[in-house]
């Protein structure tokens, strides 16, 4: 079984209608004894999925919170994902996708790319101005290519 958050636990005690004061007791005990640890839940779950699947703080943290995991947590483990490695991530992401895209018009490759961090919770500023640098290092002209959505 994979790790649960406090909040998913209480949900599947909830559903199998368990006794709330019983519940409660469980997941007292639990915390007490370090099965449930929201703090490492989500440290690990910043690391794993911003490495695995290249996902950026904004979607990091939605899922975070889709799981129960309280807001203070979810800011502390977002915010140890350093701004720099975000930005190398969303580098190789494009860089994975931009012979894929080598035959497309530059506008719709642009919005390809872009778009495709964007689904990963990446902010436009940044997209724009990865997708920008990987096409001007490929040696493609960039003139023209919009520095925003329009």
């Amino acid at each position: 079984m994979a790790p649960k958050t406090r909040a998913q636990l209480a949900d599947a005690l909830r559903k199998r209608d368990v006794p709330e004061e019983a519940a409660n007791a469980v997941l007292e005990r639990f915390s007490e004894v370090g099965l449930i640890d929201d703090e490492a839940f989500a440290a690990a779950w910043v690391s794993s999925r911003h490495t695995g699947r290249g996902l950026a703080r904004r979607a990091l943290a939605q899922e975070l919170r889709q799981r129960g995991v309280a807001e203070e947590t979810v800011k502390d483990a977002v915010g140890r994902l350093d701004p720099d490695e975000e930005a190398e991530t969303a580098r190789r992401l494009v860089d994975r996708k931009l012979a894929a895209t080598r035959g497309v018009e530059p506008q719709a490759r642009m919005r390809r790319l872009v778009g495709m961090l964007a689904r990963k919770g990446y902010s436009p500023g940044l997209a724009f101005r990865v997708v920008r640098e990987a096409i001007e290092a490929e040696g493609s002209p960039s003139d023209g290519l919009p520095d925003t959505f329009e």
